[in-house]
């Protein structure tokens, strides 16, 4: 089994994706970020494609060339959320809430199974939120779309166990991303610090950093997990 193994990371041009994809790139793996520019600086420093994944059709394109690419290692981390009360919830966003955030993944698990089976190795992480784990106002449709990713998680990582592949979900909390920036503002982040344990946001490194272990050769028995790096904030 080679040591340097080849990745793909979808949704990897900022935040938590970029961050994952750049451990990985440290540790010596082969690292293919999607984005869903076109063209993109980052292309110089990864592999890049382009990929919407907000039609079935576009999902279905990617996955073939999911299966023809062979990872040995797949980061579902694309991702959107619409905040929205249950009943303003139009049936257009649930649909693409779902497209993307659990439908994408399944497409794209299904396209890497085969290569891992044959090489009897494999890690698959899924990206999901501590709003897989609880929910709030707001947060009906992504919530959903989670918690689904979630119990797929369960489902794959049972079934494809004695083939040496390893599945499983992490779970970010509040992380400081341009992201959360834009949608918080500065004061709302330092609102959100006081009520964590650990009294700050969490930084896209620190999710990198876990995942990279997760889906090294040293992560030989974790699986079927849905793993939440929160500084504290489900469990007070």
């Amino acid at each position: 089994m080679k040591t340097n193994k080849r990745a793909v990371v979808t949704g990897g041009t900022r935040g938590i994706g970029l961050a994952i994809a750049t451990k990985l790139k440290q540790d010596g793996h082969e690292v293919l970020i999607t984005g869903t520019s076109e063209n993109h600086s980052l292309n110089k420093e990864f592999i890049y494609k382009a990929a919407n994944f907000s039609s079935l059709e576009n999902i279905k394109e990617f996955a073939i060339f999911l299966h023809d690419f062979s990872p040995d290692i797949l980061i579902n981390n694309a991702g959107i959320n619409k905040i929205s009360k249950f009943n303003d919830v139009i049936p257009e966003d649930f649909l693409q809430i779902h497209q993307v955030n659990t439908t994408a993944p399944f497409y794209f698990c299904q396209a890497v199974l085969s290569n891992m089976k044959k090489n009897n190795w494999g890690r698959i992480i899924n990206i999901t939120s501590i709003w897989s784990k609880i929910s709030k106002l707001g947060r009906a449709a992504y919530s959903v779309s989670k918690f689904g990713l979630d119990g797929m998680t369960a489902a794959l990582a049972a079934e494809v166990a004695e083939h040496g592949i390893l599945v499983n979900c992490v779970a970010p909390g509040f992380i400081e991303t341009d992201l959360t920036k834009e949608t918080l503002g500065e004061n709302g982040m330092c609102e959100i610090a006081k009520q964590i344990p650990i009294k700050r946001l969490g930084k896209p490194e620190e999710i990198a950093a876990f995942v990279a272990w997760l889906v090294s050769e040293e992560n030989s028995y974790i699986s079927g997990q849905n793993l939440v790096i929160d500084g504290g904030f489900t469990r007070v």
